[in-house]
This record gives C-alpha cells, sequence and structure tokens, in this order.
C-alpha cells in the first residue's frame, strides 16, 4: 500500500469519528504544563561535572611525577637506555650489510 492511499484512509476515518467530549476540560494545557515541568538534561552540565571531579587526581599524578622527576639523579645514565639499544643495532645492521657488499 502506498503513502498517499493510506493517508486517505487515515483522514476518512478521522472524519468519521469526531473527538469525544469525555475529555476533561483543559487536558492538553495540563499535559503540556507537566511535560514543561520534567527537567532536562544538560549535557554539558554533567560533562563540566565529571571534568571537575577529574581536576584532583589529574593535579596528584602531576605533582607525583614531577617530585619522581625532581628527585632522580640527572648525571646517572639509565640501566636500560632504549634509545641507545636501538641505533647499535641500526648500525650493526648497516655494517653487516657493507661488510657483505665489499666481500662479493
Amino acid at each position: 500500500m502506498n503513502q498517499a492511499e493510506l493517508h486517505r484512509k487515515l483522514i476518512a476515518a478521522a472524519r468519521r469519528n469526531p473527538p469525544s467530549e469525555r475529555v476533561p476540560h483543559a487536558f492538553e494545557k495540563r499535559i503540556l504544563a507537566r511535560l514543561r515541568a520534567c527537567p532536562m538534561v544538560d549535557h554539558w552540565a554533567l560533562w563540566s561535572q565529571a571534568l571537575w571531579r577529574a581536576v584532583a587526581p589529574c593535579a596528584a599524578i602531576m605533582l607525583l611525577l614531577g617530585a619522581w622527576w625532581w628527585f632522580t639523579p640527572a648525571g646517572a645514565p639509565p640501566a636500560n637506555d632504549l634509545s641507545q639499544d636501538l641505533e647499535n643495532t641500526m648500525l650493526a645492521a648497516a655494517e653487516s650489510e657493507q661488510s657483505l657488499d665489499f666481500s662479493r
């Protein structure tokens, strides 16, 4: 069934059944007043509350990491220097390729 035919049938059914007089006086106004009284969800307020609650833990983590950095000895090299290991690995690969080229 297409929409035009359905629309025509619904309009004809609505015209055959007039509104009832049983509807209480000012029913629409009471319903609209009740709908307006429902609180609307403010998504921006929810986000701002969550962010303000996250300020204290983030500040505490920042202070702990800052203190850890401040009190670590600066002159001592770390036990596992990943950058040095990576450089040695890359140079070892390059040196082995050069030695293979010269052996031919």
